[in-house]
């Protein structure tokens, strides 16, 4: 019966679902309702040449190409911008439509220069492979010569336009992907070209270099500025990036195995789709500069000399276990990697606990406040891990808190710039004036630190409002009446005062969030500030009260700065919990691990990254094992963490570069960049995406769970694993949330499995409300009168370790100069390349200034990363997510002019 159906749906140019049907070259297709004619013959399998093109921008219509031929009216029109119709009958290679296309071809390689033999698109370049697919080898028209002047001051990208072919990819994807608003048509006619505005440089010009427009153009005409090689690569390996929290797509060009450039990838439904970053697209150039580790070093005679495999294990496996025996299993620690695999971390932290019996291990994941958002995790019982960025573009309204996206992983601010562009409501939370301001409805400029007072100012109105969704509290929350009676009782003015936000302004928040579903947006300013627990309970009682849980599009999306930051926990790569973020004081839980494991384990808490510190100062540290982390620039007062690290009786690092830590260690272990090995990541979103080796490690450099599968066997284990398919096999086994890890490719999601009726199909427990906490209005102290904020900057991550060995990025930004508010830059006499010195209670800098006049008065901006991550130096070696802390985000300074 169905086929019959299906022939009558055929018969009448519908089908089910709405769908309808067209002839392509006599062939019947089918496609949804306003799909193109060029979409529905790509979906089928026809092809039809195009440049201008994409499926990830709007149809445009520019190159004409893509021309068809109506067999019932003979009219030619251009496939992209055609919608389909029932009945419908096209010929994408009619005799018209090939004389068309040919001479189309031939006028723009008529303008074209006869470039192509040293053009480094080669054999990518679209237009030289449609050229060839109609055999036009000579044009037979006049030369137009349009030349046009060679731009290559940035050291990202060169720009030839007498190749640019006037496709209009680079100006849209710049306006619809990035939306940055770079550039633009210039001129008419034949001296039409994409430009900025007045025909500045890029490097003057809102351009972010994420190198979109590079990987979008079907020629020469933009290409990225290689010094190393020119040409085709011989392959293209599909991978993960190795940088932020996002988890981009890439596409390596590989060349005698060396990673010579990288793209977006071409697959579907990823995170990043057709963008980048200047990250991803350009600073992974340092995986090949000769500072590099290739192989094993041991410290002899207070010397670094080369050492075999063989020795360099035994070394560290015979140290370790001695050190255990003689001083008990509290003088050993291990420090894992945020940037490491989830198969990495997860042997990593067994190694640990079955073979040196210790529970002190931790990873970078907590430089970036993770300890906050413990006690949420808690709350939740695991719910809501699972958020796909796509959401953040169908959300009812976005407000981004202590978040600087533009910077830190701009892939998100894409999103939320196309989101504002479509008129969702965009509130911007922060004392500094970001690059997401200019697309907000609104920026709320708080003070630093009092990110808790304004959320409940918030709330409070909106209950007062009577704005908060009672069936979704009703439903899947207790607790409401009490948290609503406090916050009826919250002084407003109070709240005015402490966060220096006018009520006018809060009014206006309230109002743009009335009745509406909230996709919060949670950044480093509130995870690593003095009451980053606090603040994000206040938000997760605001996503409750307006019932922004459950579905896309709403709810916490709490950013993560590194790549396997959320993978790294997951892993059990953290001081209080097993695999699958399981409680070390759950018995059950532990004695699974035990059964699978054959070994007991612990359940007290271990020793965190700031208590390895202290632990080490005090002596009571003995032996620390660090895996891609670089504690010595990452963590403040860097002094004083190298004094503490140089009193251990040994230390192992096994990383990839050369770095301060590496400097001080006893055995040097070389491990594998993420291009040079397998393995998966989860990014903050909460997918798994795996990953294969585009080329071999450098010199003896081996994979890190490779590295961490002999070492094991050296210190006692029965068996090795021997592959990552049987390092993922136990993984899926004892890790219910990564039960999908065993794909080992493409990409999975984590499983959620809370108790939570909110997170369930039916039944469980509510979610409760948290008490409503208050903090009160701090001065200023006369001894440092200034606030600085420490942030990111585009071209670097963290703390600069692998950014700050790219070359590109080092030629294009290292001045890190402090920013000052026009006020503060005239009272203290500054002009432009004057030098001062900021003095806070833990230390100084020095570096130039700039004056930015959209800083508030009394702030002062200092960018991390830069100048060896010497910011670290103003604040002190405090835990974070404790509110006895001040945090690492702020710090009073005292400034004073060189």
């Amino acid at each position: 019966m169905i086929p019959c159906l299906f022939q009558d749906c055929l018969a009448k140019g519908c089908f089910l679902n709405g769908h309808i049907n067209l002839s392509i070259d006599g062939k019947t297709v089918i496609c949804p309702p306003g799909a193109s004619v060029l979409e529905a013959a790509e979906e089928n399998g026809i092809k039809i040449p195009t440049l201008c093109h994409h499926s990830g921008l709007e149809p445009f219509g520019a190159c004409r190409l893509c021309l068809v031929e109506d067999e019932n009216t003979g009219r030619l029109m251009a496939s992209c911008v055609t919608p389909a119709a029932p009945d419908m009958a096209v010929l994408t290679a009619s005799p018209r439509v090939i004389k068309h296309r040919r001479n189309i071809v031939r006028l723009m390689m008529a303008e074209h220069p006869e470039s192509c033999i040293v053009c480094s698109k080669g054999n990518r370049c679209q237009l030289r492979r449609i050229a060839a697919q109609l055999g036009i080898g000579e044009t037979g028209l006049y030369p137009m010569p349009n030349y046009k002047a060679y731009e290559q001051a940035n050291p990202f990208m060169v720009r030839d336009l007498s190749k640019c072919v006037l496709c209009g990819k680079c100006i849209r994807a710049d306006h619809e992907l990035v939306v940055a608003g770079a550039i633009d048509y210039s001129h008419r006619g034949f001296e039409s070209r994409p430009a900025t505005v007045h025909e500045l440089p890029l490097e003057l010009s809102s351009c972010t270099f994420c190198g979109t427009c590079l990987s979008m153009c079907p020629t020469g005409a933009l290409a990225p500025k290689n010094n190393m090689f020119v040409g085709t690569p011989d392959r293209e390996i599909p991978t993960v990036c190795g940088f932020c929290g996002v988890g981009c797509s890439l596409s390596m060009g590989v060349f005698s195995d060396t990673v010579v450039e990288v793209n977006p990838s071409r697959g579907k439904n990823t995170v990043n789709g057709s963008t980048l970053c200047v990250r991803g697209h350009f600073a992974h150039d340092f995986l090949n500069v000769s500072q590099r580790l290739t192989r094993p070093l041991i410290r002899r005679d207070g010397q670094m000399s080369p050492a075999s495999w063989d020795e360099a294990l035994d070394t560290a496996a015979t140290r370790f276990l001695a050190v255990q025996k003689e001083s008990g299993p509290s003088s050993v620690a291990f420090l894992g990697s945020s940037k490491c695999t989830n198969e990495e971390n997860y042997l990593f932290q067994k190694i640990a606990r079955v073979l040196l019996k210790t529970n002190s291990v931790d990873n970078g994941g907590y430089l970036s406040g993770r300890s906050a958002l413990a006690p949420l995790y808690k709350r939740t019982n695991g719910g809501d891990r699972v958020r796909s960025l796509a959401g953040l573009e169908k959300a009812e309204a976005i407000v981004v808190i202590g978040a600087d996206v533009t910077e830190t992983l701009p892939v998100v601010s894409y999103g939320l710039k196309r989101a504002a562009q479509k008129g969702t409501p965009l509130i911007v939370i922060d004392p500094r004036q970001t690059g997401l301001s200019a697309h907000a409805s609104m920026r709320l400029p708080l003070k630093p630190q009092t990110d808790l007072e304004l959320i409940n100012g918030l709330s409070a109105l909106l209950v007062r409002k009577k704005a908060q969704n009672a069936i979704f509290t009703d439903h899947f929350t207790k607790g409401f009446e009490a948290f609503k009676e406090a916050l009826l009782k919250l002084d407003l003015e109070k709240t005015g005062r402490v966060t220096g936000v006018t009520p006018e302004a809060l009014d206006e928040a309230a109002e743009y969030l009335r009745g509406k579903s909230v996709a919060f947006v949670v950044g480093g300013g509130v995870l690593e500030q003095r009451y980053a627990a606090l603040t994000l309970d206040a938000l997760f009682n605001l996503c409750l009260m307006t019932g922004s849980l459950g579905h896309a599009g709403a709810g916490l999306y709490v950013l993560a700065q590194e790549n396997n930051q959320a993978g790294a926990w997951d892993m059990g790569t953290v001081p209080d919990a097993l695999p699958g973020r399981q409680p070390l004081n759950d018995s059950l839980a532990r004695e699974k691990f035990e059964r699978a494991w054959q070994a007991s384990i612990s359940p007290d808490r271990g020793l965190d990254l700031i208590r390895m510190i202290e632990e080490a100062e005090k002596g009571n540290l003995k032996a620390l094992y660090v895996m891609g982390e670089n504690p010595l620039r990452a963590l403040p007062q860097p002094d004083r963490v190298k004094r503490a690290l140089e009193k251990l009786d040994f230390i192992v690092v096994q990383d990839i570069l050369k770095t301060e830590t590496t400097e001080i260690a006893d055995v040097v272990l070389p491990g594998a960049a993420f291009s040079e090995k397998g393995g998966s990541f989860t990014n903050l979103e909460g997918r798994i995406q795996f990953f294969n080796p585009a080329v071999p490690p450098p010199g003896e450099a081996k994979p890190d769970w490779e590295i961490l599968d002999l070492l094991a066997r050296k210190m006692g284990s029965p068996r090795r694993f021997g592959s990552l398919e049987r390092l993922r096999g136990e993984i899926a086994g004892l890790v219910p949330m990564y039960a999908g890890i065993n794909e080992g490719s493409g990409a999975v999601w984590v499983v959620e499995a809370s108790d939570k009726e909110l997170f369930k199909n039916e039944g469980g427990a509510r979610v409760s409300f948290a008490p409503v906490s208050s903090i009160e209005e701090e001065g200023q102290s006369d001894s440092y009168p200034l606030t600085v904020i420490l942030g990111s900057v585009r071209f670097h991550l963290g703390s600069g370790t692998r950014t700050g060995y790219s070359g590109r990025v080092r030629e294009f930004h290292q001045n890190g100069a402090v920013e000052l508010s026009p006020q503060d830059w005239t009272a203290f006499g500054l002009q432009a390349g004057d030098s001062v010195k900021l003095t806070s209670a833990h230390g100084s800098v020095v570096r130039e200034t700039a004056k930015n006049s959209a800083l508030t008065q009394g702030l002062v901006f200092v960018p991390e990363a830069v100048h060896n991550n010497d910011a670290r130096n103003l604040i002190g070696l405090f835990p974070l997510g404790q509110p006895d802390s001040p945090g690492w985000k702020t710090c009073p300074v005292r400034l004073e002019k060189l």
